[in-house]
């Protein structure tokens, strides 16, 4: 490990239960209900905490609040405590407020707070940046959080190279979590070396791509209608079908000749990427922690990962 992927890991894990899914889809107010049920996540969570993760990842928006809520009632009847990851930007319910003013940031901590009967969060984050407050602004309010110890570090999520380049000047984020996948590599061009040059870490969070790389997609057919993709197809709209394809049809290669799966193959190269700090994973079922466990065991030689590069580009490679 790298004197700064070790300095990373303390401030996010290699990987990272991600828990959007907990009585929703995401921060969707309209997909409340579609989600995991209660004794689904609280599975998960169990599953999760067996295997060894010790980092939970959750948003306020996340099922209404039902995630964090969820979380806090796990964590008071087992007795284990994960490191957690909150974040605020969103509405909860269809009709409530959004943004990161002062005012809001504060409520909305001290409801993430009681939800996950904790007294700090280990990282907050910005879910989105907010064009109508400064983010020095927002920045103030989380530095004075870090210093009453209500968070102990904070950062942003889903942030553009010119929103991040604004967040450094303004203050001093630890992280920045986007979506980074085989299938969406768009920050390898800005935002991942502006991190890297600045000490970020930078935290990978859909790595599957939505389910697209675990496999279970077929070309011609209708998806999974409790899908990701069914239910929010707007955030995959970017992904190109017959690149997915292909690229899935190589990996499915792959995985045979190595005795690997599919999806293991999808975070074993994510977690190769030399400047990607960790993942955060949905897993929905107990049984799709089986790939993490093989990705986090199988380190992916140079010619295997430049391999898997090559059937994902966008000209065939």
């Amino acid at each position: 490990m790298s004197a700064l992927r070790s300095e990373q890991s303390a401030i996010v894990p290699r990987v990272a239960l991600g828990c959007a899914t907990f009585g929703g889809v995401g921060s969707l107010p309209e997909l409340l209900g579609h989600g995991d049920s209660r004794d689904v996540a609280l599975a998960t969570m169990d599953a999760a905490w067996e295997g060894g993760i010790r980092w939970f990842d959750t948003a306020d928006a996340y099922g209404g609040g039902l995630s964090e809520q969820w979380i806090g009632e796990w964590m008071e009847a087992t007795g284990n405590r994960p490191q957690i990851t909150t974040k605020t930007y969103n509405p909860m319910p269809p009709t409530g407020d959004s943004g990161l003013s002062r005012e809001r940031i504060l409520r909305q901590l001290e409801s993430s707070l009681e939800r996950l009967q904790v007294n700090r969060v280990d990282l907050y984050l910005a879910h989105e940046f907010d064009p109508e407050t400064p983010i020095g602004k927002t920045f103030e309010v989380f530095e004075e959080l870090v210093a009453e110890g209500s968070i102990v570090a904070y950062g942003v999520s889903n942030f553009t190279a010119d929103q991040l380049k604004a967040a450094v000047d303004a203050g001093a984020p630890s992280v920045v979590q986007n979506s980074y996948s085989l299938l969406n590599r768009r920050d390898e061009g800005d935002v991942i070396p502006l991190a890297t040059q600045n000490g970020l870490a930078y935290q990978a969070y859909s790595p599957l791509a939505g389910g697209w790389l675990s496999g279970k997609y077929r070309a011609r057919e209708p998806m999974p209608p409790e899908s990701r993709l069914a239910l929010a197809p707007q955030w995959y709209e970017h992904i190109d079908d017959a690149r997915a394809f292909r690229g899935l049809a190589v990996m499915q290669d792959v995985a045979v000749a190595r005795g690997t799966t599919v999806p293991s193959l999808a975070l074993g190269w994510v977690l190769a990427q030399r400047d990607i700090a960790g993942i955060v994973i949905g897993a929905r079922r107990a049984e799709h922690f089986a790939p993490v466990w093989a990705a986090g065991a199988d380190n992916l030689e140079p010619e295997v990962v430049a391999k898997l590069t090559a059937a994902f580009a966008a000209d065939g490679g």
